[in-house]
C-alpha cells in the first residue's frame, strides 16, 4: 500500500467527527443575515396594541393554548385560528 493512501484514511479511533479546518471560507454576508434576522425577530414579537392582546388572549384561552403559542401559531400561518 502507497504510503499517501495510508494517511488518506481515518486512524483507528477517529471518530468520525467534523474536519477541524471548514472546507469553504466563511460567508461574508452572515452578520448582514443576522442583523436582519434579529430585527425582523423583535418587529414580529413586538408587543401588540391592548386590545389585540386582550383577543389573543381570549381567543387562546377558548382553544386550550396559552398566549405565546397562539401567537406563534399567527405568526407561522399567517391566518388565525
Amino acid at each position: 500500500m502507497p504510503r499517501d493512501e495510508a494517511f488518506a484514511r481515518p486512524m483507528l479511533g477517529h471518530n468520525g467527527g467534523p474536519p477541524l479546518e471548514p472546507e469553504e471560507p466563511p460567508n461574508p454576508n452572515a452578520s448582514w443575515r443576522l442583523f436582519c434576522w434579529r430585527k425582523a425577530h423583535r418587529r414580529a414579537w413586538k408587543t401588540p396594541p391592548r386590545e389585540i392582546a386582550l383577543r389573543r388572549l381570549a381567543r387562546a384561552e377558548e382553544r386550550g393554548m396559552t398566549y405565546r403559542e397562539y401567537t406563534l401559531e399567527i405568526l407561522e400561518r399567517g391566518r388565525y385560528l
